[in-house]
């Protein structure tokens, strides 16, 4: 009984000693991990940046043939109803002429 209790606080301390270690290796470990993530993270970053500028002028080419269509569609309907409402004052001054 002696014996365990000087020998129970040398494994705690031997066991504390490896849970360090351990615990050091780990963190040294997760270090690496993350400056490999922070290496990935910036390439990902300027990959994006690059492709923004595309992403821009993709944009700017179809605001420009949206308001290029729009522009032509109103033509279009405008023209249309000029040439219906020609014919309708045209029906009604035939009307008026007839009474």
């Amino acid at each position: 009984m002696v014996d365990l209790a000087g020998a129970l606080p040398i494994m705690l301390n031997i066991l504390g000693i490896v849970l360090l270690v351990i615990l050091i290796i780990i963190g040294i470990k997760v270090i690496k991990v993350m400056n490999n993530i922070d290496e990935i993270v910036r390439d990902v970053d300027y990959k994006v940046k690059s492709l923004n500028n595309i992403f821009n002028i993709i944009d700017k080419t179809t605001d420009g043939l949206a308001l290029l269509s729009d522009k032509i569609i109103d033509w279009v309907n405008n023209f249309i109803l000029k040439f219906f409402k020609k014919k309708y004052n045209k029906e009604k001054e035939e009307k008026k002429e007839d009474e």
